[in-house]
């Protein structure tokens, strides 16, 4: 099969969670400039609104916040009413659960219940009834993609990771591998992609300073922070024909720090 077919996303009936920057904004990115049929969705509606105008017009926005369980099922069951199916879905939003232990702020005995269960009910509840939402409609369909985004803090212990980014991390990569058995017969691939460093506004912008990140790019053995375009290839894989036989699966995108 020629690239062209293999990656032919063209007509897919997408939603993109977290959408309105970073990671889901450049997977939106390339999926609508392959042809797919993109729902962006955020919390941030300001920012979403400005994405839709601005960077992806031809676009549909919904401002849903993923922590809201009813409210990302309504949109879900929307989008398949107008469209008719539901081929593929990001679960991609997320939020940062502050200082990571490498700070006194996020030391165990600091860490405060309720930013807990905050960053838990965007990071971990939030991709599952994501999912559940999703899966109900492809399940009926017969087929489809779910594609979550985790993080190389969910695979092993970091100091730069707070203690409810990590456990919310790592309850999303076995979410995947739970639905990827359970979905696997009806032709539904599951998986999830688990970033290292990137160029996002994730904790506060940090990322975004380069003098500030200058100790975690020594951390990472290519010794330099991705940008979020560099998340676009595993994205229209995992969306694609190219992706059939791939499911259970984490997918690093990590610079080679999993490998250390």
């Amino acid at each position: 099969m020629t690239a062209e077919h293999l990656f032919a996303v063209k007509g897919l009936v997408t939603i993109v969670t977290g959408a309105a920057s970073g990671l889901g904004l450049a997977i939106a990115e390339t999926m609508a400039a392959n042809g797919a049929d993109v729902v962006l969705v955020d919390r941030n509606e300001k920012e979403l609104k400005r994405v839709g105008e601005e960077v992806l017009p031809r676009t549909e926005i919904a401002a849903v916040d993923v922590a809201d369980p009813e409210a990302i099922r309504r949109l879900i069951d929307d989008v398949v009413a107008r469209k008719g199916k539901l081929d593929v879905v990001f679960a991609n939003a997320g939020i940062s659960a502050g200082p990571g232990i490498v700070s006194p702020k996020g030391h165990i005995e600091n860490i405060d219940l309720a930013a807990w269960n905050e960053v838990l009910a965007t990071n971990q509840t939030g991709v599952f009834t994501t999912m559940q939402a999703a899966a109900r409609h492809m399940k009926a369909q017969r087929r489809g993609r779910i594609v979550v985004t985790a993080s190389v803090g969910g695979l092993r212990g970091a100091w730069a990771t707070g203690y409810s980014y990590a456990a919310s991390k790592a309850a999303v990569v076995n979410l995947v591998r739970q639905a990827a058995l359970e979905l696997a017969p009806f032709d539904i691939q599951v998986n999830a992609i688990a970033p290292g460093f990137f160029r996002t506004a994730l904790g506060g912008g940090r990322l975004l300073d380069e003098t500030a990140t200058k100790p975690l790019e020594a951390m990472v053995p290519m010794k330099r922070i991705a940008m979020p375009r560099e998340i676009a290839g595993v994205s229209l894989l995992l969306a694609s024909p190219a992706a059939s036989y791939i499911t259970g699966s984490v997918f690093t995108v990590d610079g080679g720090i999993t490998a250390a």
